[in-house]
């Protein structure tokens, strides 16, 4: 069985390309381990964008602050020539942010959404239909 950490990971992935899929991104993943988790086409402008998927933890120790942790396994940050963006996922929400450099991004409940742009992750209603 895999271990809770790779559960975790995998969920936040599919929970992110769903979000992507909602909004009209189209959404594909490599087939070797890359450093980037997701590839998509923008709906608006048809270009092309690679994503790192990284689950929110809340900071208990920080009034339940939301934080990204935006860094490799060797603890080095994600750079804007790995990935164009970092998808930040906490259950169903996913929250999207420029890769800038950055090994930790913070935010609180109520300043999350104007920080980073939220996308929801919802079953299109086409493929409910189906």
């Amino acid at each position: 069985m895999a271990h809770s950490t790779q559960v975790t990971g995998k969920v936040s992935e599919l929970t992110a390309a769903l979000a992507l899929i909602s909004n009209g991104w189209e959404v594909s993943s490599p087939i070797i381990d890359e450093v980037y988790d997701l590839v998509g086409r923008d709906p608006l402008n048809g270009q092309f964008a690679t994503f790192q998927v990284k689950t929110i933890r809340k900071r208990t120790d920080r009034n339940n602050e939301m934080v990204i942790y935006s860094t490799k396994g060797n603890g080095e940050a994600y750079q804007p020539h790995d990935c164009d963006y970092i998808l930040g996922v906490d259950g169903d929400r996913v929250f999207m942010a420029e890769c800038t450099g950055v090994k930790e991004m913070w935010a609180s409940e109520s300043s999350a959404a104007k920080r980073w742009v939220e996308l929801t992750a919802e079953v299109p209603v086409e493929a409910e239909a189906v």
